[in-house]
């Protein structure tokens, strides 16, 4: 059983062109909750971040949620994302992961959050609201 924090707002999946300059003012405002993930590659950068700090020039996917794993987790510990992720595929919810160093995230379209949730606690898991 994990415990799971729904975190305030709303959340972007945006892909930028590669070689796009980040601006240090992006994150000047998050809050206490807000959690921000870059991604680089020779294809462009993903960012995850709160949707209402959405770079202007980024491509943007639906609006999301986003789930944590109450934390911090061992890094030598196995299966807690996949504790997450294999209820939600059971309940055909999509979902984007990922890690940061103490825990890990998932993220569900704010549209099935419901669905999400209960099929979490189905699993076993609290979810914290």
């Amino acid at each position: 059983m994990l415990d799971v924090a729904l975190l305030p707002g709303g959340y972007a999946v945006c892909r930028l062109p590669a070689g796009f300059r980040l601006c240090p003012t992006l994150w000047g405002e998050l809050g206490d909750h807000d959690v921000v993930t870059v991604s680089w590659s020779v294809d462009g950068i993903s960012l995850i971040c709160p949707a209402r700090r959405v770079p202007e020039q980024a491509v943007v996917e639906t609006e999301w949620r986003c789930l944590r794993i109450v934390g911090p987790l061992d890094l030598a510990v196995t299966g807690t994302l996949a504790a997450l992720v294999d209820p939600l595929a059971r309940a055909r919810v999509n979902v984007v992961a990922f890690s940061t160093y103490d825990t890990d995230h998932v993220l569900v379209p704010a549209v099935r959050l419901a669905e999400a949730t209960t099929a979490l606690e189905r699993a076993g898991h609290r979810v914290h609201k």
